[in-house]
């Protein structure tokens, strides 16, 4: 009796000790795992979030967590160390010259309407007198006699602020009927009213076309609205995808940036339609 009750304080203490170990290993991963909070623009977000698997799957102890909100929310929550990483699709303001831009892709805006308009293309005056509200019926541009629905994007996406750059209007004089937030919306918004009229970027709209939704990307000016116009630096509305840090780059930051412009994501970036940079 006396050899079994040993064996079982023996026991107890040796499991005792087996547990605190395994709770001070446990303290010790945790602490050594870091994350990386990566915030902005919803046209960079799908791409960023390709990228971040990739990463994470050669570097098992570090976490992207990658959040959307327009290219505004990138600024505003680097700025306030809020995020170490913003997305911004487009190139910096010469206000925002404290920030550090670095370009992972390259892309477009492109004018997109339901696959069953006919309408073959667009001048830039044209799109300016329908978000402005001079043309409002889609017969005077050669389609049916239908009321144009115009969707326009919220304040503080950086599509926006290129549209209505490249029409020379101001926001205050576009009259939307719909106001979305991300590319998703827009083409949804579009797919689901064959007389809408919509703007988005140009990867994520090629994406959806080739999946099979009743979208298309029109001209404008005569320049075919695509990836390979872009490409060429033909196409009037074209932008960088950035990915934005409030001083140089450090640590994970600078490691996440380093990846994200190097020739590993190459594929990611062309899976997404965008058009990949390399870096200096």
């Amino acid at each position: 009796m006396q050899e079994i009750l040993r064996c079982l304080v023996v026991n107890s203490f040796c499991f005792v000790l087996a547990m605190g170990y395994a709770a001070q290993l446990g303290a010790q991963t945790k602490n050594t795992s870091q994350r990386l909070v990566v915030t902005g623009s919803s046209t960079i977000a799908p791409l960023v979030n390709e990228i971040a698997r990739r990463f994470e799957s050669t570097h098992p102890e570090m976490r992207i967590d990658v959040q959307t909100g327009g290219s505004s929310r990138g600024i505003t929550e680097v700025r306030q160390g809020i995020a170490a990483i913003g997305m911004v699709s487009r190139a910096l303001k010469s206000d925002e010259r404290n920030l550090h831009a670095f370009t992972i892709a390259q892309d477009g805006i492109g004018v997109i309407v339901h696959a069953s308009n006919p309408v073959t293309g667009f001048s830039r005056q044209q799109i300016a007198d329908i978000y402005t509200g001079k043309i409002t019926r889609w017969k005077v541009l050669g389609g049916a006699d239908e009321r144009i629905t115009v969707i326009h994007k919220a304040e503080g996406r950086s599509t926006l602020e290129l549209f209505v750059d490249y029409i020379q209007r101001r926001n205050s004089e576009i009259k939307p009927h719909v106001i979305i937030g991300d590319n998703a919306q827009g083409i949804k918004a579009v797919t689901g009213n064959p007389h809408a009229i919509g703007y988005v970027s140009i990867g994520a709209a090629e994406f959806e076309i080739r999946r099979g939704l009743p979208l298309r990307l029109l001209p404008l000016d005569g320049i075919a609205a695509s990836v390979e116009a872009v490409r060429q630096g033909i196409f009037p509305l074209s932008r960088p995808l950035n990915l934005v840090t409030l001083g140089e780059p450090q640590g994970l930051a600078l490691e996440f940036i380093e990846f994200a412009r190097s020739p590993q994501v190459h594929d990611l970036v062309e899976a997404q339609y965008f058009i990949p940079v390399n870096a200096d």
